[in-house]
This record gives structure tokens, C-alpha cells and sequence, in this order.
């Protein structure tokens, strides 16, 4: 199981994951599915046919319900889930750095309290390893730590080496976990993260050390939480000659089509965002000619699919004016069918990445492509 660098355009990079559960093709956005299935009423059989390669899950809310024990005698969460294709789980350190409130961290791990019911939970590196290994995803993330976009330098050098010493109580421990005979999934893999907010040397120094453990892949972590667009293209460009080119490089979290697109150009292979099935719950749908606000008036008698040409469930059989009225009424049809075209859209468009990168002709694309998007849909 590796990664294999197959075409490079400047720092762009096109490749192949290969793992226990099948071939990644990147660079590839992960649908996410973060309680083991995509909001807005979207199954397992759905995600086949709109071209998804990854499902993402989210170890903290497994683990909370309906626990990671009850997933692991269920035969793990690809069986659970009955998605046979590869899964990534996010180790759970954003949502409980996230729970500034109820939190306190400690050299060992972290204690906080569960934003469902209140009780008393303890996550260290070795928990969020063992939680994903009952979960026996493809990928296993490290439990790192997820600074205050606000936090100050002293604080997030700090954070970062802190995270270096996870990172290493990580590897041991799923090492470990691997190797028993009750384990799911024995060859899942690791991804580091690379910690260190907007300042660049703290990132590039905790690149370099990462880089020294040898991991299936190493993530990007820590963006898209305050700072600019700007700043975030320039942390990008900073840190990922720091890390390995024969290996995988997974920006978190960040994800509208413009951001995918500058990071492609950056040398980032793995995305993943809430954004696609978030605004399609509110009828926010993504188009070549921009994006549309279905609930507008306009779309009232407008008998056209969302986007003419397109090849998902909800353009093949509806119209813009019965999915506006379906929102309309509260329906979760209308809901569902807006994610199903939003997660296909960034599917086909990953697709068509991949297709630039192999014909070398991923600048034009990128330009082209950016044009259409800023063209607004309304």
C-alpha cells in the first residue's frame, strides 16, 4: 500500500493512494459523512453514483454515539455503514479543541465534557487511536492539537511541539493496535498534521519534524479558521515543500471550488468540506455559471434542471421550479436532491482536475474554470 506520484504541473500533483478498502485517485474531495452518513438524507448506494471515492467520519461523534465498541462488534464502520470503499476519520481534535468552554487540556490528553449529555470524557492520543481502530477506517488521523485562530505566538509553538509528541505516542500506539488479532482493519494507515496557525517558521519547522515519522500521508491543519484567503494560499505555499512529495497531502477542512482549485495549483492532493451538503440543505446549489439561491423567485416556473448538462440524480428527473417548491414546503426531498447535485458537482470537478493534470493542461483549466464560477448564479 503507498502513494504513487503519477504527473506533476509546477507544484500541482496527480497521483494514486493505494489502500486495503481500493485505488484513491487524487487529488480527490472526501465527502462528508461525519455521524457515518452524509446530512440531508443521503445513502451509501447514493454515494456510488455520484462518483465519490472517500466518505469522511468523525471520530468524536462515533465514539459519543453510537460509540466506537458498539461499531467494532458490528463488524466496523465500512460494514456499519455498508460503504465497502475507502474511509478517512478525523481523530476528533478539532471538535474538542473546538469545545473551548468545556475542555482542559493536559500533556496526556484531554479532558471535556460531552456536548450532548455533559459527562466526563478523556481523549488522548491512545484513545483516538483505539476509537479509530474499533472504527477500522481506511485512514486513522493523529490527535493533534487545533490552536485558537486568536491564539498568540507562544502559545501555538507550544501547541505545535506538543502535538509533535502525540504525533509519536499516535504511531506507537496504532503500531500496536495493528498487530493484535482482534483488530478490523490491520493495515490501516496514519496521517500526520501540520500545526502552527499563520506563523511560517513554527510551520515549517513542525513540517520537518513530522516528516521525520514516515507516515502514509500528512495533512494540513488549522486553516480556515479566521484567517484570509490570502493568508491561507500563503501558509500552503510555505509549508508543503516541507513536507514528503512521495506522500499524500490532505488540506482539512477548507473547500469551496476556488480554495480546491488554488490548493490543486499548490500541491495538495486530499480535501474535505461541510460546505457542498451544507448549503445544499439551504438550497444553495453550485453551477458552472456560479452558485443559486433556489428559493429565489425566479426559479418559481423555471422549468430547467439546476444545471443543464449535468449528470446527477437531481438534474436527470427535476426542475429548478419543483426543487424551489420542495424547499419551499419543507420537504426533505428538496433538501436531500440539492446535496446529491452540490457533492456531485465537486466530484465531476475533482474528476476533471484529474483529467487537466494528466494532459498537462491544468493552468488552463484552473483559469477557465475560476471564470465560469465568479460569473454568479444568483
Amino acid at each position: 500500500m503507498s502513494y504513487r506520484l503519477l504527473k506533476r504541473e509546477g507544484t500541482a500533483k496527480r497521483g494514486e493512494l493505494y489502500t486495503v478498502h481500493g485505488v484513491i485517485q487524487t487529488p480527490v474531495f472526501m465527502n462528508v459523512g461525519t455521524a457515518g452518513a452524509i446530512k440531508g438524507g443521503v445513502s451509501s448506494a447514493d454515494l456510488k453514483n455520484i462518483k465519490t471515492q472517500v466518505e469522511l467520519s468523525n471520530t468524536y461523534h462515533l465514539h459519543l454515539r453510537p460509540g466506537d465498541k458498539v461499531i467494532k462488534k458490528l463488524g466496523g464502520l465500512h460494514k456499519f455503514m455498508n460503504w465497502a470503499q475507502p474511509i478517512l476519520t478525523d481523530s476528533g481534535g478539532f471538535q474538542v479543541f473546538s469545545l473551548s468552554s468545556l475542555r482542559k487540556i493536559k500533556e496526556e490528553g484531554v479532558y471535556f465534557s460531552s456536548h450532548i449529555d455533559g459527562r466526563k470524557i478523556f481523549m488522548g492520543p491512545e484513545e483516538s487511536m483505539s476509537i479509530q481502530s474499533n472504527l477500522a477506517s481506511t485512514i486513522a488521523m493523529a490527535f493533534d492539537e487545533c490552536p485558537s485562530s486568536k491564539a498568540d505566538r507562544a502559545y501555538v509553538q507550544q501547541s505545535a511541539d506538543r502535538t509533535v509528541r502525540w504525533l509519536k505516542r499516535c504511531r506507537e500506539h496504532l503500531c500496536q493496535l495493528n498487530q493484535k488479532e482482534d483488530t478490523i482493519n490491520k493495515k490501516q494507515m496514519l496521517f500526520g498534521i501540520n500545526q502552527g496557525g499563520i506563523f511560517k517558521d513554527i510551520r515549517i519547522e513542525h513540517g520537518k519534524k513530522i516528516s521525520q515519522f514516515d507516515l502514509d500521508g500528512y495533512a494540513i491543519g488549522g486553516l480556515a479558521v479566521g484567517e484570509t484567503h490570502e493568508e491561507m494560499y500563503e501558509i500552503i505555499e510555505t509549508v508543503v515543500p516541507y513536507l514528503p512529495l512521495e506522500k499524500p497531502t490532505y488540506l482539512m477542512g477548507v473547500g469551496t471550488p476556488e480554495n480546491i482549485l488554488e490548493a490543486v495549483e499548490r500541491g495538495v492532493d486530499f480535501f474535505d468540506c461541510v460546505y457542498p451538503s451544507r448549503n445544499g440543505r439551504h438550497g444553495h446549489v453550485y453551477t458552472n455559471e456560479g452558485k443559486r439561491n433556489l428559493y429565489n423567485a425566479k426559479y418559481e416556473l423555471d422549468d430547467r434542471p439546476i444545471e443543464e448538462g449535468c449528470g446527477c440524480p437531481a438534474c436527470k428527473d427535476y426542475t429548478r421550479a419543483y426543487i424551489r417548491h420542495l424547499l419551499k414546503a419543507k420537504e426533505i426531498l428538496g433538501m436531500r436532491l440539492c446535496v446529491l447535485h452540490n457533492l456531485y458537482f465537486y466530484n465531476t470537478m475533482m474528476e476533471e482536475i484529474r483529467q487537466s493534470l494528466d494532459e498537462g493542461r491544468f493552468g488552463i483549466y484552473k483559469k477557465q474554470k475560476l471564470e465560469h464560477l465568479r460569473m454568479g448564479g444568483n
